[in-house]
This record gives C-alpha cells, sequence and structure tokens, in this order.
C-alpha cells in the first residue's frame, strides 16, 4: 500500500481534519482577553526530517538574553515581515535564518489552526517534510541548541501533562511534553498538542 512507505502518511491524513483555534489562555478560562487587541501575524516552521525512517521533529532553545520566551523550547518562526509574501514565507525564512534550513529542501504539507500567544501575535504552525540532510548552523545570538524528538513522543496525547506556573500574579496553566533534558511546554507544546489530537483521530 502507498501509505505503508510513506512515514508521514498519517501527519497527511491528521492536516486534513478540522480544529479549532488554539492560544496561550486555552488552560485559563478566567483570562479575559480584551476584544480590541491588535495581534501580529506570525509564522512558525514544524520541520519533519525522517531519520532512519522514523520521522523527527527539528527544535530550538532559544538564546537566554531574548526579549521574547528566552530559554524556551521552540519552532523556528517568527513575525511575519513586509517583505514576506505570507506567514509561511515567514516561517521558512525564519527556519533559514534560525538553523540554516534552505527554503527549496522543505515540502510544505500544510497549516495548523492559528495560536494567540500571550506576546500578542497570531501565529500560523506551517508543517514542513524536510527532504534531505543539512548542515544545521544556530543563528548565533538568537538560537542556543537545535535538536530534534521523535514525531511519535509529541503526538501522543498521553506524553503530555498539565502544569502551571505564576503570571501576572496568577496562576497560569499550560501543556507540557518533555523530551530527556528538554523541557517543551507553553505555545510550543500547545500547538504540539493540537497536532496529537488530531493524529488521535484518525
Amino acid at each position: 500500500m502507498p501509505q505503508a512507505s510513506d512515514p508521514l502518511h498519517h501527519i497527511k491524513a491528521a492536516l486534513s481534519l478540522d480544529s479549532a483555534a488554539s492560544s496561550d489562555f486555552d488552560l485559563n478560562p478566567d483570562v479575559i482577553l480584551p476584544p480590541g487587541r491588535k495581534l501580529r501575524p506570525a509564522g512558525v516552521l514544524v520541520p519533519i526530517e525522517i531519520k532512519s525512517g522514523i520521522p523527527h521533529v527539528i527544535l530550538t532553545k532559544r538564546a537566554s538574553h531574548l526579549k521574547h520566551h528566552p530559554g524556551q523550547i521552540a519552532f523556528p518562526g517568527g513575525k511575519q515581515d513586509e517583505a514576506d509574501a505570507d506567514v509561511i514565507a515567514a516561517a521558512l525564512r525564519e527556519a533559514r535564518e534560525e538553523i540554516g534550513l534552505p527554503s527549496e529542501n522543505v515540502e510544505v504539507l500544510g497549516t495548523l489552526p492559528t495560536h494567540e500567544t500571550v506576546t500578542s501575535f497570531t501565529v500560523t504552525p506551517v508543517l514542513g517534510h524536510v527532504r534531505d540532510a543539512f548542515d544545521v548552523i544556530p543563528e548565533p545570538g538568537e538560537v542556543d541548541e537545535v535538536f530534534s524528538v521523535p514525531l511519535s513522543h509529541v503526538t501522543d496525547p498521553a506524553r503530555f501533562s498539565v502544569q502551571y506556573r505564576r503570571w501576572q500574579g496568577k496562576r497560569r496553566h499550560y501543556f507540557t511534553v518533555p523530551f530527556g533534558p528538554y523541557y517543551i511546554w507553553g505555545a510550543t507544546a500547545r500547538i504540539l498538542r493540537g497536532l496529537a489530537e488530531r493524529v488521535e483521530r484518525l
């Protein structure tokens, strides 16, 4: 069967399902967001590479001095610039700048619903298949580390848990999906949780 020879067939099938947009406030129903708030468009790439026949997701550890999300585990990505045609172009450009991933080496598989962050971005996750191995070049001053996690780990709902910490004087709950020494949480974990929920529905 064609599906058996395609390690990404379940991800492609999951992308065809419908789901709602998400936000950093999903687990905090007491937070009331102002209706007139201005959100800046951004795109993140969820880069999937095949290693020994097994799909892995490439992630980064952000530099500890950055203004937004310092030291956190994140997808390569960032805000959409005027020169970007759309959020997909922004995600591909940022991946090229942050980890040295050539845009022509990425087959865009599709997008997930947007995710609103506490930093006032509306983020579009772009799933992309990294066709060939490439030389990883972390962006100096922006990225401390580039690593990969088996896709099966971050698309298994049982791997996720809900934690909390104090934020603006209140408890803020969020998803986590730890992997080895990497504490994956916040927006990155919420986006992956949304993908996991789709995979579970197949």
